[in-house]
This record gives structure tokens, C-alpha cells and sequence, in this order.
């Protein structure tokens, strides 16, 4: 006879036992413990073997829900599929999915990815993760978020006026979401979905404090007496014969130059914006102020090591103090000597393509970086020279007339 809801209310175990059954119909049936629990189980038989569904507790689970409970089951057993293995199924999918929550999934990333990565960079990426992302998505299954979710985290973040740290939490949880991809626990990229551009305010392009090719003389001569310490002075006239980067010129290392055979600086892979290797061919005033720098600090492996703590480089500001002391605050910078060496290059004739190279600005993929870095090098030697040469002529005063360089 069918179970009713008022049966299913009242039904009690019997004196002496430690269960008792109550049957409705289709194998399921209400199991009575001593104790007063109610469970609904349902009996079937499956590669004619018998076997018993938990479906769940009375009244948390009614008589209804438990019959439908129980066709869905038939259904799957229909189909030859084995309802209890299907439920285990189920549960251990719910569990992998709790446990691949976007930090989860962020952290095996982020272990993955900071190999090739320097490690003032990669602790920065994942100092913003944790006060940017994670408290807002960090729990969540990372299968489960969506674009719209993702997108009010870098509206958030930029919502505080840091428009570019919105946009690098984007790029960076665009390549969580490929990680996995890959590792098969998520089956679309929502990052993909929308572009930042779409949504975010656009980035007014910031462009590094210069001079003008015109005041390049009077800047050479007032580093040439400028009254700070001798290594500050060295560095600025090193910044102006190479033009590299900032942190490329502070992190030099003594190990990375050849003043004597070949003549250059290979700057490691590491040490580059874009990870590979790229050669400074040092002018004869180059290797002069080289030599001049290592008989003040070549004590130290590092060319220009910081004035309390000889083990790291000189702080990235140093420069930048100097040309401000110097009457430059606000319109030059370290970074300015590039841009003012890549105007005059080109006004004296040298190719556009050796420029850019000796710049460091041409993209290299794995498999060209090798050959890339060392491209046009006698090309780049000549021009090196030429440009050490007119730095020269500009400090004296000399009238320059621009020519096309052979």
C-alpha cells in the first residue's frame, strides 16, 4: 500500500529493533531508525545485483520529492547507467569543483608562470592578486564565473582611479583562465568574452619628461660639473652613451662587461623587458667612464651598488634626483635619454631599424631571440661610436650639421 504524508509523519520503529521499513511503491521505501531518523532509500537491482539509493531524510525530503527522486533513478538505470555509482559520481565532481576555486587555480598558475619571471615582478603580480582579485573572486569555482563578475572587479579596481592596475588584473586572470583551460577545469575563457576596452576608461598614453634635441648641449655640460657624488655624475654620462633603460644601467653587474676584446655589454635575458639578450657596444668614452666607475666601486659586483647596502644596486631614483638638482625636475628623466638619442639618430641619417634595435624595442619570439639580439652589430658599433663622437662635439659647443649616415 502507497505511503501517505501523514503515514510518512507517524511512522515509528518498532519495540526492539533497530529499524523499521515502511514501504510506498517501485522499490522505495521510508527506513525508521531507533532513534527517530526517517530515510528515504530506494531498491533496485543493477547487473542483477541488489542495491539501495539514499536519497535522502524525511521531512527534509517529501514524499513527492522522493518518488520523483526515484524515477529520475529508474530513468538512469534504464539507460544502464548505475544510479548510487552516478550519485558518487556527482558528489566527487561537487567536491573537485569546490576545491578548483579561482585562487586555488591562481596560486598553481602563479607557480607555474614566475619561473621566467624576475621576482620583484612576480611578487608584485600576486600582492595585486591578493588585494585585488581573490577577495572577490577568490572563493568562487573558477568554471563558474563569467565575464559580467570579472568585469566588476577591474570597474572596481578602477574605480579608484588605477586604471592601468585594472587592466594588468584583467591580462592576468585572462592567463589564469587559459591555465585552466589547458588543465581541462573550465571549458571557456570569460576574459575573451570582453575586451577592457569595452568597459574600461582608456589610458592616456604616459610619455617619459624629455628635452629637446636643442638643450642636449646644455645638459652634457651641466652633468660634466655636476657637484653630487662622482658615481651619480658617471652614471648619468653611462645613461647618455648607451641609452638604456634605467633598471637595465642600476643592475649592471661588472661579470656582464668586456672592456678588453670585444668591446661591449651583453645584458642578460633576464634583466631585459623583453627576456632576451641584448649587446651595447661600448664607444671608447664609454669604456672610459667604465673604467673611471670601477676604479671608484670595483670592490663590489655591481656597477653601481647602493651607497648603505653594497649587495644592491643604487636606488632607480638616483638619477632622476640628480637631473631635478641639476634644474630638469619634471622635464627629463632617465628614460628621457632614449628618446633624445632615438630624435637625433634618426635627424643624423642612421637607419630606423638599427635604432630600434639598439633600443631594445623590436618584439623576439623564442626561436629568433638567439640570432636577433646580435642583428646589424657592426652596424650598431659604427653608430655607437658616432653617437659617443657627437655627444662629444654637442659638449664642446661644436655646430653639428646632420648627414646621411653611410
Amino acid at each position: 500500500m502507497a505511503l501517505t504524508d501523514t503515514a510518512c509523519k507517524n511512522a515509528r520503529c518498532g519495540e526492539d529493533r533497530p529499524y523499521q521499513r515502511f514501504s510506498d511503491a517501485g522499490g522505495l521505501y521510508l527506513e525508521v531508525t531507533a532513534a527517530g531518523s526517517k530515510l528515504w532509500r530506494w531498491k533496485y537491482r543493477f547487473n542483477g545485483k541488489e542495491k539501495r539509493l539514499a536519497i535522502g531524510m524525511y521531512p527534509e525530503i517529501s514524499l513527492a520529492q522522493a518518488r520523483r527522486a526515484r524515477d529520475d533513478a529508474r530513468d538512469l538505470l534504464k539507460a544502464g547507467t548505475d544510479p548510487v555509482q552516478a550519485k558518487a559520481d556527482r558528489k566527487l565532481a561537487d567536491r573537485v569543483k569546490l576545491e578548483n576555486t579561482f585562487e586555488s587555480v591562481a596560486r598553481a598558475w602563479y607557480d607555474h608562470w614566475k619561473g621566467s619571471k624576475s621576482p620583484r615582478h612576480a611578487d608584485y603580480v600576486l600582492r595585486r592578486l591578493e588585494a585585488d582579485v581573490f577577495p572577490e573572486l577568490g572563493r568562487r569555482p573558477i568554471a563558474d564565473i563569467t565575464a559580467p563578475q570579472l568585469l566588476a572587479v577591474a570597474k572596481k579596481i578602477e574605480s579608484r582611479g588605477a586604471v592601468d592596475i585594472a587592466k594588468r588584473a584583467w591580462q592576468t586572470c585572462g592567463q589564469i583562465f587559459r591555465y585552466g583551460l589547458a588543465h581541462g577545469l573550465l571549458e571557456r575563457n570569460p576574459a575573451t568574452d570582453v575586451k577592457p576596452s569595452d568597459a574600461l576608461k582608456p589610458r592616456k598614453k604616459a610619455h617619459f619628461a624629455r628635452l629637446d634635441a636643442k638643450e642636449m648641449p646644455e645638459l652634457l655640460r651641466k652633468i660634466e660639473a655636476y657637484a653630487g657624488t662622482p658615481v651619480t655624475r658617471l652614471s648619468m654620462k653611462l645613461m647618455a652613451l648607451t641609452f638604456v633603460r634605467t633598471g637595465e644601467l642600476i643592475g649592471a653587474h661588472w661579470d656582464e662587461f668586456d672592456l678588453e676584446k670585444a668591446k661591449e655589454w651583453r645584458i642578460p635575458a633576464e634583466r631585459m623587458k623583453m627576456k632576451t639578450p641584448h649587446i651595447v657596444p661600448l664607444s671608447k668614452q664609454a669604456i672610459e667612464v667604465l673604467q673611471t666607475i670601477h676604479e671608484l666601486r670595483g670592490l663590489s659586483g655591481l656597477l653601481f651598488p647602493g651607497e648603505r647596502d653594497h649587495d644592491k644596486p643604487m636606488s632607480n631614483n638616483t638619477i632622476l634626483a640628480a637631473l631635478k638638482r641639476m634644474g630638469y625636475g619634471g622635464r627629463m628623466t632617465g628614460h628621457g635619454f632614449r628618446g633624445v638619442a632615438s630624435t637625433i639618430l634618426h635627424e643624423l641619417g642612421h637607419r630606423h631599424d638599427i635604432i630600434e634595435l639598439q633600443l631594445a624595442h623590436q618584439e623576439r619570439d623564442d626561436v629568433s631571440a638567439a640570432y636577433n639580439f646580435a642583428t646589424y652589430l657592426p652596424q650598431r658599433r659604427k653608430m655607437m661610436q658616432a653617437w659617443a663622437d657627437h655627444l662629444d662635439m654637442l659638449r664642446a659647443g661644436a655646430k653639428v650639421i646632420p648627414f646621411k649616415a653611410a
